[in-house]
C-alpha cells in the first residue's frame, strides 16, 4: 500500500460504528495528522508563522519565579540566624575582676519559695552583707524602658526559662561595681549574697572566671509541694507575674534540670552549705547562723 492510497484506507475504517477510543492507536494517529497528510484542506505553511511572544513570555516568568525561590529561601535562612547582640559578649579576662581575698561572695541557691529572699534580708542585717538578686536585676533591667533587653527577659522569665548567661552576669557585674564605688573602703572587705545565682552551670563558671570566685553556695533545701504552697500564697499580694501556678511548675522543672547539677558541682568541691527549709523562717535562720560560724563568718551588728 503506497503513501497515497493510506488516507483513503484509513479513511473507510474511519467509518466503523466503534466508539473513538476504542479505535486502533495509527487511526488515532492518522485523525490527528490528517490535515497534513491528506483528506482534508491544506493548510498553507506560509500562513503558520512561529509565535515568538508566547516563549518570551514563559522563559521571563520562569525565571522571575526561579529568583523570588532563591531571595525567599535565603531571607528564611538569614532570619533562622540568631541575632548578633555585640553587647552580650564581654571581652575576655585574664584575671577575675574581684579578688576572692577582698571581696566576699557567697551564692544562695534553692528552689522557687525556699525562702532565699527572708533569710538573705536577716544576713544582710546581721552580717553586713549586700543583697543581690539576679531575679530582681533581670526584672528591673525588663522594665528599663530603654533597656535593650527587656522584651526577652520578659518572655524567657514568663516561660520559666533561664535568661543567656552574659546578661545576668554582666547585669551582676554591674551592681557590684556600683556599690564598691560607693564604698568608703572600696573593694576591701565588701560582702556579697548573690540570690538566686547561679542556676546553670555556665553561668557559674562564666562568674568565677570573670568576676570573682565564690566563698561557697549556701542551699535551702525544701519539698516542693511547700514551695508551691508558699508560693501561691505570695502571688495574692506580690504582684509578679511568674506567681501563678503554670509558671511556677515551669521554674520549679528548669530549677531540678539546670541548678541541681550546679548544687552538685560545687558539693563535690566542698563548697555547699545545706540547710533544710521546711521549718519556720526563725528556725532556719538559727540554722543558717551556725553555719556560717562554722565557715569563718562573724555578726558585725
Amino acid at each position: 500500500m503506497s503513501l497515497r492510497t493510506l488516507p483513503s484506507r484509513l479513511q473507510s475504517l474511519t467509518r466503523l460504528s466503534k466508539p473513538r477510543a476504542f479505535l486502533p492507536p495509527v487511526i488515532q494517529t492518522y485523525q490527528s495528522i490528517r490535515p497534513y497528510v491528506g483528506g482534508g484542506p491544506r493548510v498553507d505553511p506560509s500562513s503558520q508563522k512561529l509565535k515568538v511572544w508566547p516563549f518570551v513570555f514563559i522563559f521571563f516568568t520562569g525565571s522571575g519565579a526561579y529568583v523570588y525561590m532563591v531571595n525567599t529561601r535565603a531571607n528564611s535562612a538569614e532570619s533562622t540566624k540568631p541575632p548578633d547582640n555585640p553587647q552580650l559578649s564581654a571581652p575576655a579576662k585574664d584575671t577575675p575582676t574581684f579578688s576572692p581575698t577582698a571581696v566576699s561572695v557567697i551564692f544562695v541557691l534553692g528552689g522557687p519559695g525556699a525562702g532565699k529572699g527572708t533569710q538573705c534580708a536577716n544576713l544582710v542585717r546581721d552580717y553586713g552583707f549586700k543583697h543581690l538578686s539576679a531575679g530582681d536585676l533581670l526584672r528591673e533591667e525588663q522594665d528599663r524602658p530603654d533597656s535593650q533587653f527587656g522584651s526577652m527577659i520578659r518572655d524567657y522569665i514568663t516561660d520559666g526559662k533561664i535568661v543567656p548567661m552574659e546578661v545576668t552576669v554582666q547585669l551582676l557585674e554591674n551592681a557590684m561595681t556600683d556599690y564598691i564605688k560607693k564604698r568608703e573602703s572600696g573593694a576591701e572587705g565588701s560582702r556579697f549574697l548573690i540570690d538566686g545565682f547561679p542556676r546553670k552551670m555556665d553561668q557559674a563558671l562564666k562568674f568565677e572566671e570573670s568576676v570573682c570566685p565564690s566563698q561557697f553556695t549556701l542551699f535551702f533545701d525544701c519539698p516542693e509541694d511547700v514551695m508551691m504552697e508558699r508560693l501561691i500564697n505570695r502571688g495574692k499580694t506580690s504582684g509578679r507575674s511568674d506567681d501563678n501556678a503554670e509558671s511556677i511548675k515551669k521554674r520549679f522543672r528548669t530549677f531540678i534540670e539546670t541548678s541541681m547539677p550546679v548544687v552538685d558541682h560545687f558539693e563535690q568541691e566542698g563548697k555547699v552549705v545545706k540547710v533544710e527549709a521546711t521549718k519556720g523562717p526563725d528556725e532556719i535562720y538559727e540554722e543558717v547562723k551556725k553555719r556560717m560560724g562554722e565557715r569563718g563568718f562573724e555578726m558585725v551588728k
